[in-house]
Order: structure tokens, then C-alpha cells, then sequence
């Protein structure tokens, strides 16, 4: 069971970013999904979601607009689209999953990605 984000790294402000979650060891499509971020000194932050099947999606008021986030069940993967990058977005961006439904594991989080915002 394993959540492997990627994708995060150096960015200038105004830039864009895309992370990607790999999900393994459980049914995917049965598990709603989220990025939390947590920057130093600061409680972690949920930052988007994406039902089961990806038909509803809801996002932070500190990003509405700019971060955009999606699912391919196919490819047991979801991904985090962050585009017009602030330095106050730089954080650990981490993956969830929580079942919605049928057997398996409650919650599986992974170990997170880096994302520095700076010129």
C-alpha cells in the first residue's frame, strides 16, 4: 500500500508546477483523494480534493483559480496542475487517499514532495 508523489521542486513566482500521486497496493477508484501542504512553523493546509470518480473537486480559497486538480483511475494517479506560483505556496505537498467504499485500508498518505517558490 503506497502513495509516491513527484514532481515538486524549484519554481519562480508566477511559474507552474505539476505533481503527481502514484497510488499502489489498493483499489484506486474506490478512494477520494486529496494534496494537503505544510509549510515550515505552519499547520498543514488541505489544499484540494477530487471524489472518487472525479466528478466533484473542491480547493482552498488560497488557491481557487490557479491550482487544478485531477484523476486518471486507469493510471491509479492524481495530479495537482499549480500554475501562477506565489512564494507563500512553497510547502511539503503531500497526497492522501480515504476509502469511500468496499474493503481496504481507512487512509494512506504519502511522504511528500518539495515545492520552493523563489526568484
Amino acid at each position: 500500500v503506497q502513495l509516491a508523489e513527484s514532481g515538486g521542486g524549484l519554481v519562480q513566482p508566477g511559474g507552474s508546477l505539476r505533481l503527481s500521486c502514484a497510488a499502489s497496493g489498493f483499489t484506486f477508484s474506490r478512494y477520494a483523494m486529496s494534496w494537503y501542504r505544510q509549510a515550515p512553523g505552519k499547520e498543514r493546509e488541505l489544499v484540494a480534493a477530487i471524489s472518487s470518480i472525479g466528478s466533484s473537486t473542491n480547493y482552498a480559497d488560497s488557491v481557487k483559480g490557479r491550482f487544478t486538480i485531477s484523476r486518471d483511475n486507469a493510471k491509479n494517479t492524481v495530479y495537482l496542475q499549480m500554475n501562477t506560483l506565489k512564494p507563500e505556496d512553497t510547502a511539503v505537498y503531500s497526497c492522501g487517499a480515504r476509502r469511500v467504499y468496499g474493503p481496504g485500508p481507512s487512509d494512506v498518505w504519502g511522504q511528500g514532495t518539495q515545492v520552493t517558490v523563489s526568484s
